[in-house]
């Protein structure tokens, strides 16, 4: 279920180099500030657009290999694509828009399946209207539901809500996390919203002024300080795997089992042992060296220092091991166990004397947690 992806193009004065390779893809993230050249990266990888010299390879296919004459027509690529503003075709019906590509493709999928699609998506009402008559929400999940009606070896999704609102963004997210745990479909994803890489993404390709910066999961990735801001819009933070342990009613919370540490959310209205993601911004840990009392934070959580940072100036980047049991030679390493990130200011760092290996607490002041809103 591999992509592999080494290219490079060039359009005039911008210069692509694109190299990644993602061995089990689900969804990964495209992440760059507008401009850096995730768009032409997608329109290359499915034959939009042709690039100068490289290589890519989607499963084990080849589609394009400069050195070979490789280049396989757009109607060959088995490449669902949607688009910023779905690009229905506006005198067509729903139905007939969600079949055009099925229509013409040789791969069809069975008539069961092309339902259970449809059901998913919740488009069995809208199929007799017209694109004039949806909201943004409703044509992006027939967008979707087209490009998934054609049965593709890949999706490639170009910021498919940056023209919605909160509430229609709300509306078409579960649906695209339903793609990532149900369906065995890589899926190429571009955004320049952290909020929806922490959300959605196994993995994460960092892009800036075309070039790849940085590839990996996005477990790591969101982690990494070393990466530069990306417009302001890159915040380092932590994306940790949890588990719904159980609930409050009274107090209208959730508690969830992350790596051992029970950590405290508002109500999700799910069920025990559900999985869900956390995703927590650097600038919402504090550090204390001691259990503080008697504060509105309820997630005080024992780590250890496994690595500061002071590469942003006047802050320092904390990483933060789960728990105080973690001895000197497996810090050196940080993997493999639940790590916190933290962005103090550099005279917090000097005023309580923060060291590697100290034994401190994580004071998480706000988290924010994703996975399925319902059921689907």
């Amino acid at each position: 279920m591999s992509i592999g992806v080494n290219i490079h193009h060039k359009i005039k004065k911008f210069t692509l180099d694109a190299e990644f390779h993602i061995q089990d893809p689900g969804i990964t993230a495209l992440f760059g500030p507008s401009g850096s050249g995730k768009t032409t990266l997608i329109n290359i990888i499915a034959g939009l657009e042709n690039p100068t010299r490289g290589h890519i390879q989607i499963k084990d296919h080849v589609i394009f290999e400069h050195n070979r004459r490789i280049n396989l027509p757009i109607r060959k690529r088995r490449v669902g694509y949607v688009f910023q503003d779905a690009r229905l075709f506006p005198h067509k019906s729903v139905r007939d828009n969600l079949y055009f590509g099925a229509r013409r493709n040789s791969h069809k999928l069975a008539r069961d399946e092309q339902d259970a699609i449809i059901e998913m998506l919740g488009l069995a009402p809208l199929l007799d209207r017209r694109p004039n008559k949806l909201s943004g929400g409703e044509k992006q999940r027939v967008a979707l539901g087209r490009a998934l009606l054609a049965n593709p070896d890949i999706l490639l999704l170009d910021e498919p809500l940056s023209a919605l609102d909160h509430a229609r963004k709300e509306e078409i997210l579960p649906y695209f996390e339903w793609l990532r745990d149900h369906r065995k479909l890589p899926i190429l994803y571009v955004t320049h919203s952290i909020d929806e890489v922490a959300r959605l993404a196994d993995n994460m390709v960092v892009i800036d002024n075309g070039k790849t910066l940085a590839s990996g999961s996005v477990f790591e990735m969101l982690g990494r300080s070393d990466l530069p801001p990306l417009a302001g819009q890159f915040d380092a933070g932590t994306v940790l795997a949890a588990r719904i342990a159980s609930r409050d009613p009274k107090g209208e919370v959730s508690f969830l089992d992350c790596a051992g540490q029970r950590i405290v959310v508002p109500y999700l209205g799910h069920r025990a042992n559900k999985d869900v993601r956390l995703h927590i911004r650097a600038r919402d840990v504090m550090i204390s060296r001691t259990p503080p009392n008697d504060i509105s934070a309820n997630n005080i959580i024992p780590v250890t220092i496994a690595k500061i940072s002071s590469e942003q100036g006047d802050t320092l980047d904390v990483s933060l091991c789960f728990g105080h049991d973690a001895d000197a030679s497996f810090l050196a390493e940080t993997s493999g166990r639940p790590t916190l990130h933290a962005r103090i200011t550099r005279w917090s760092g000097s005023r309580l004397k923060l060291g590697l290996h100290q034994k401190v607490y994580a004071v998480i002041k706000s988290v924010t947690v994703s996975g399925p809103r319902r059921e689907l």
